[in-house]
């Protein structure tokens, strides 16, 4: 037994799904997903949007609202003191980087821009989910250990029923990803396979 384990960490079970999911998709956007863009050229980011593609098909076609976010700003002056060299190009107003990876983007999906790490901090996201009855967010997106998990936070501080689909997220590296859906994992979100999510999302309109 760990030290995690010993002092009670993830010992409630899984939180389970509520009545109402909606797909967040976090930063699949060209700056992270193209190879031509320095923070671009992750093959377990490529793969996870792969894998989040083949969810977000599932998800539309089961009436599951999506929402995806693009990070980027309209001048450095808007920009919090980030430590990422990449972040002062190619993602402002106008440029490339910011367009979403075609693989998952679809105009039926409620898409707007963050300036922060999480999805949530001073965007439209909580306004669009209350309106849609949600209850329960599936987190997608890269990278894990930055945005994805600033998003995991504050959906569970929120009140969300948190569900993460582990081969959906990506990051630079794949220690990086795993400690920190470990981490996430026993506290506030249950992590999941991509199948076991798709099952939960397709059953629920099956059931309907």
């Amino acid at each position: 037994m760990n030290g995690f384990s010993a002092a009670g960490y993830g010992d409630q079970g899984n939180i389970g799904f509520g009545r109402k999911s909606a797909v967040l998709v976090v930063d699949f956007q060209r700056s992270f997903t193209d190879s031509a863009y320095p923070m671009g050229r992750s093959g377990h980011v490529d793969q996870a949007v792969e894998n989040t593609a083949r969810l977000l098909k599932i998800a539309r076609a089961n009436d599951v609202p999506v929402a995806a976010c693009s990070v980027g700003w309209n001048s450095p002056r808007d920009m919090a003191h980030w430590k990422v060299s990449s972040v002062y190009k190619d993602m402002f107003y106008g440029d490339a980087g910011m367009e979403l990876d075609p693989r998952i983007a679809d105009p039926s999906d409620f898409h707007f821009i963050k300036g922060a790490p999480s999805i949530f901090f001073g965007t439209p996201l909580q306004t669009f989910l209350t309106r849609q009855g949600v209850d329960t967010v599936i987190v997608t997106g890269c990278t894990t250990s930055g945005c994805v998990r600033a998003s995991i936070v504050d959906a569970f501080s929120y009140g969300y029923r948190v569900m993460v689909p582990e081969p959906c997220c990506g990051d630079q590296e794949i220690g990086a990803h795993q400690a920190n859906l470990a981490d996430v994992g026993r506290r506030y979100a249950d992590v999941l396979g991509l199948d076991e999510v798709i099952q939960a999302i397709s059953g629920k309109r099956e059931d309907a």
